[in-house]
């Protein structure tokens, strides 16, 4: 399972590039994707790999980040009440395991929006210009997509509820 988020705007994008991020529904700058590993995947992400970065994510990750950032259709908040109907998960953890594990797909949830709309990074991004590999921001950095979807998913307080600024 793969993590895909916008980092770069649409500011001089070129055509193919644009219809790509349209496609994978990576709109805004921000916005992350959660999408199937496969070779389809693979060419969809590197013809926009000068605009946004991915990689593996994990299950504890994408758990955090359903918590957190998952809404319902209506931009309503993805609660644990309301879980069970919507996925058929007992809590969070156990969809993040189902979804990591194939044996569900993310675009098979009802009623959930698949874009989650994340905070800029705390401690801010790097290079937005350059590739993960030298130093910048942009294209597959691997397991280290965890690292920084961590950083957008609350600003100014760490997963532990104490403020950090």
């Amino acid at each position: 399972m793969l993590a895909a988020i916008r980092i770069r705007g649409t500011t001089g994008v070129r055509p193919r590039a644009d219809k790509t991020t349209e496609l994978l529904m990576l709109n805004k700058i921000n916005h992350m994707v959660i999408l199937p590993e496969g070779k389809e995947t693979e060419g969809m992400l590197k013809a926009a790999k000068d605009y946004i970065t991915w990689g593996e994510i994990d299950a504890e990750t994408l758990s955090l980040a359903l918590r957190h950032r998952a809404l319902l259709k209506g931009r309503k908040k993805l609660e644990e009440s309301n879980l069970k109907e919507v996925s058929g998960a007992e809590d969070f953890d156990q969809l993040a395991e189902k979804l990591i594990s194939g044996k569900l797909k993310f675009r098979e949830l009802k009623d959930i929006v698949p874009v989650f709309r994340l905070h800029p990074p705390r401690g801010g991004l790097e290079y937005v210009r350059k590739p993960f590999g030298d130093g910048g921001s942009l294209g597959y950095r691997g397991k280290e997509i965890n690292a920084l979807i961590r950083k957008m998913l609350k600003p100014g307080v760490d997963l532990n509820g104490k403020k950090q600024n």
